[in-house]
């Protein structure tokens, strides 16, 4: 089980939740934020800060953003667990699911 970031993330990138996760598994891509699932041990740390409420426990997603799981494991597919956000940087993609949303908010 791990936690989720959902579409309310999109296009808002606030990072609050980087600063509060004590193992580093919150990763930065082009439009979104993706939690890595092998990274995450589930603290739960990241939910209450997010200002957009777009973190979600697993079994927690609501309905209409369940395709979010997979968006936030599948976006480390090729990467595998380089075992923290921060040696990584910024990751100049997204999932096709996210990169296809027109944009956000506004």
């Amino acid at each position: 089980m791990t936690y989720v970031i959902a579409q309310p993330c999109v296009d808002v990138l606030d990072k609050a939740c980087i600063e509060e996760c004590p193992v580093d598994c919150i990763y930065e891509g082009q439009r979104q934020l993706y939690i890595h699932p092998d990274e995450c041990v589930d603290c739960g740390a990241c939910e209450p800060v997010c200002p957009v409420e777009a973190i979600y426990y697993e079994d927690d997603l609501p309905d209409q953003w369940k395709d979010f799981y997979k968006v936030n494991t599948e976006f480390f597919d090729d990467m595998g667990a380089p075992g923290g956000a921060s040696k990584v940087g910024k990751i100049e993609r997204d999932h096709p699911i996210t990169a296809a949303l027109p944009p956000q908010g506004e």
